[in-house]
């Protein structure tokens, strides 16, 4: 069965941490990697966003028993095959695991600028996400 409240309140926390990366990000890269406050506090926004992310994907495909993904991988084809994300959403969708990967296990370093980049660009994929899963939540019917 779905859990409606826990996957609105991933979405909740999700565009709560995207307002807060808003305030913390700085108008230019500049002023961003002249300040370390900043660019932790930017580096831990885009990891447990990410992680929320990942939290709701996994809250679908559990709820519809999509099937046990063997990775985290395929838990996004999964979810692809029942509507519930787009294609563009899944590439979306393994570029911030891929780039959560970094972030914490700090493959290779982290790049400033690549970071800043994404944090610019996370504003606009939040946004499409919570659409997305909002739009598949009104789709399922309740007790699914």
């Amino acid at each position: 069965m779905l859990d409606r409240e826990r996957i609105l309140a991933k979405l909740d926390a999700l565009h709560g941490y995207e307002r807060e990366l808003r305030v913390v990000l700085p108008d230019n890269l500049e002023e961003y990697i002249s300040s370390v406050e900043k660019r932790r506090a930017t580096e831990r926004l885009l990891q447990v966003s990410i992680e929320c992310v990942l939290d709701i994907c996994n809250l679908f495909v559990a709820g519809l028993r999509l099937g046990l993904p063997t990775e985290e991988e395929n838990l996004f084809d999964r979810l692809e095959r029942a509507h519930i994300i787009s294609s563009e959403r899944v590439r979306t969708l393994r570029s911030m695991r891929r780039f959560r990967n970094i972030l914490v296990h700090e493959y290779g370093g982290i790049d400033d600028q690549i970071v800043f980049g994404l944090a610019g660009r996370m504003r606009e994929d939040v946004e499409t996400l919570i659409t997305e899963v909002t739009r598949a939540l009104a789709s399922v019917p309740s007790g699914s």
